[in-house]
């Protein structure tokens, strides 16, 4: 089941946090790279990023959860990521499914590590189409990727 998650709320922020970390600790070993800043991410920092937080909940348990921003007709998803122990099981896709069905938008957009190679598949796999490549540094290049609804 997908519900709103209350972000400013202390206990909903710990259990994001809780599943952020090591979501994105995936990421970092699979780009090679550790200074993304989800990472850097606290549970006040979460509760402070004025992001819209939907969680994926499997009986009680928050499995994954996606961030988006809305604005001038877009969507921007912040933060899209699953608990690792849930990957492969289709939290993702339904996450995404779940904000494209439930918003009346005429663009997403996301950016990601451009070696972080599942989540790139994913977003071509849904349509998205790469906008832009931007080298952040000579370890980290990130790729910005956008869908017309």
């Amino acid at each position: 089941m997908i519900k709103k998650i209350d972000i400013k709320n202390r206990k909903s922020a710990e259990r994001v946090f809780n599943i952020q970390i090591p979501s994105y600790m995936v990421e970092a070993e699979t780009i090679n790279f550790y200074e993304i800043p989800p990472l850097n991410d606290t549970v006040n920092t979460l509760q402070q990023c004025k992001e819209t937080f939907f969680g994926y909940h499997l009986e009680e348990e928050l499995c994954g959860a996606i961030s988006i921003k809305v604005y001038n007709n877009e969507i921007d998803i912040h933060r899209l990521f699953v608990h690792p122990s849930h990957f492969k099981k289709g939290v993702a896709q339904m996450l995404l499914n779940y904000i494209e069905s439930n918003f009346e938008v005429g663009k997403i957009k996301v950016g990601t590590g451009s070696k972080n190679i599942p989540a790139v598949s994913f977003y071509k796999k849904n349509g998205f189409k790469k906008i832009k490549e931007v080298i952040v540094s000579e370890k980290l290049s990130l790729s910005f990727f956008e869908k017309k609804l």
